[in-house]
């Protein structure tokens, strides 16, 4: 039986409007800001739960959400207080729009907006796995919908850090009519567990679980799943759905397949592994999670979402041998700050622990290194001799005409027979139309093999938009070719050229009214002869 909502306590600077949703330890109500002037959610916990354990447990709460609350698709909170009657409350972002378990039991999510939605959630929760924490109550209700209908992960209740193990505890579930969708919890003392089943991995059930990132991939495939579904993946329509028969097809991965024509095979099977009972066979992390859902999109041909995760180092990141050829690389967020003019030498590789993400180094002047040392065979050094008398060279005598009409005579048929080979090579199709073919002198002074060398593209579709405060600049390569780099300068500072990993960068407004830089595409050690201005605001 639902229990009655507490009364919404009053609060300095705020209006109480309607009650949100009730919670089991605590009620949501919106109210009105008052200065500045906004609509906010405010989170009270309930009288009857003021414990000590339960004030700390809920203080760690809004440490967690403020640490994570810059991220685009994370909820924001604002501040928290005790109020007058002693209740703590946190102030958060209110987001307008419904949950998406309220979006799924009304309608299947289409295809696009599950990938867009899954990859949006991984940057959300592997930016919490960066930040050392488990969020480990991933599921619909938990994910609500902003103004911009974007999604934004809350209830970081039982929440704990990522290297924190639990406390032993015997779970308590519900019986076998229990309801789907049903939550569980299970006791130590005076410190709690719980967990929502029906999104649940295998070794949440174990008497001492140990979860850690693998077990939020686990309920983060559950999640799109369901989304796609309308309804949970160990959920059998027509059958006993009780706790007991969930936890049992969980144990065995007994996932019941979507019954919608539109989901490709490779969408299956990525929600398939991200759900494995044994976690060492699911994705090892939610960014490798994310980057198998942009291929399933780049698959169907629609545009591929960005995976927002700031300042990600994937050289420690595990990337499957059979995918490594062809992933989605994640770029971090770059922050650019004003700088001394550097030298720009060709890009140094240092030794990373992935060898697919060699980086190219920057080397300023004054720590420029030392010239490379090389053996030189040198003859030795003859003795000493006096000075031997040099006779002068003969007079050269001018070249005969007829030694000048055989030599312009021989310019012509190489002309002629240079135009004769460059059109048969149009003709059949031959070299492609970025590059251009050099001759080159044998040692003798005749016709070498030809050199092919590519021409370096112009950077194309420019695009900049502001970002919390800094501009995201980002370009396309129109002719990619293997092993191509992009660099940038800011336009205030043309000399200083700065190498990046991908056709992406944030630099900082910093109070200006306008900012442009110069993007450049690299390759065979050849930047762009002019580089393609970008700025914000465009012109």
């Amino acid at each position: 039986m639902q229990r009655q909502p507490s009364t919404p306590p009053e609060l300095a600077g705020y209006e109480f409007v309607k009650l949100l949703g009730t919670g089991g330890f605590s009620d949501v109500f919106l109210y009105d800001q008052k200065l500045p002037r906004r609509r906010v959610a405010v989170k009270v916990l309930l009288l009857e739960e003021l414990t000590p354990q339960s004030q700390a447990a809920f203080v760690d709460e809004a440490n967690l959400m403020a640490q994570l609350s810059t991220h685009p698709y994370i909820v924001t909170i604002y501040h928290a207080d005790v109020a007058l009657d002693g209740r703590p409350y946190f102030v958060m972002e209110y987001c307008s729009g419904p949950s998406l378990a309220d979006r799924y039991k009304r309608e299947r999510f289409a295809v696009v907006d599950a990938l867009r939605t899954g990859i949006r959630l991984s940057s959300a929760i592997a930016t919490a796995h960066g930040a050392g924490i488990l969020h480990r109550d991933i599921k619909p209700a938990n994910v609500l919908t902003n103004d911009f209908g974007w999604p934004a992960l809350t209830d970081f209740g039982i929440s704990s850090a990522v290297d924190t193990e639990l406390p032993i505890h015997t779970t308590t579930l519900a019986g076998a009519g229990g309801q789907t969708g049903s939550t569980s919890g299970g006791t130590t003392g005076s410190q709690s567990v719980g967990m929502s089943i029906p999104w649940s991995p295998a070794e949440m059930f174990d008497d001492d679980p140990q979860p850690d990132v693998r077990s939020d991939v686990f309920s983060l495939a559950a999640t799109i799943h369901t989304l796609l579904a309308g309804r949970t993946p160990f959920e059998i329509p027509g059958r006993s759905n009780g706790a007991l028969d969930l936890i049992g097809r969980i144990e065995r991965g007994a996932i019941t397949p979507i019954d919608r024509d539109d989901i490709p095979a490779s969408l299956a099977a990525v929600l398939a592994r991200g759900m494995a009972t044994n976690r060492t066979d699911r994705f090892a992390s939610a960014a490798e999670f994310a980057r198998a859902l942009q291929r399933v999109e780049l698959e169907l041909g629609y545009s591929q979402t960005d995976l927002d995760i700031p300042h990600l180092d994937l050289r420690h990141e595990p990337t499957d041998a059979a995918d490594a050829g062809n992933e989605t690389r994640v770029r971090g967020v770059a922050t650019i700050a004003a700088q001394q003019p550097t030298l720009l030498v060709p890009p140094a590789f240092e030794p990373v622990a992935d060898p697919t993400r060699a980086r190219p180094t920057t080397i300023t002047p004054d720590l420029a290194p030392p010239a490379i040392e090389r053996t030189v065979v040198r003859a030795p050094a003859p003795a000493a001799e006096p000075p031997v008398a040099v006779p002068p060279p003969p007079p050269v005598e001018p070249p005969s005409r007829r030694g000048l009409i055989i030599g312009l005579v021989a310019a012509v048929v190489l002309a002629i027979v240079g135009a004769i080979v460059v059109i048969a090579v149009v003709i059949s199709g031959g070299t492609a139309a970025d590059e251009v073919v050099l001759p080159t002198n044998g040692p003798t002074g005749g016709g070498g093999p030809a050199v092919v060398v590519d021409a370096v593209p112009t950077p194309s579709n420019p695009s900049a938009k502001l970002v919390k405060g800094s501009v995201v600049f980002s370009w396309d390569n129109p002719s990619p070719k293997e092993g191509d780099g992009n660099q940038y300068a800011l336009a205030e500072s043309p000399a200083t050229i700065n190498n990046l990993d991908g056709p992406t960068v944030t630099v900082p407004l910093n109070g200006a009214a306008r900012q442009c830089i110069l993007a450049y595409i690299l390759r065979d050690g050849q930047r762009t002869s002019e580089g393609l201005e970008i700025c914000y605001p465009g012109p």
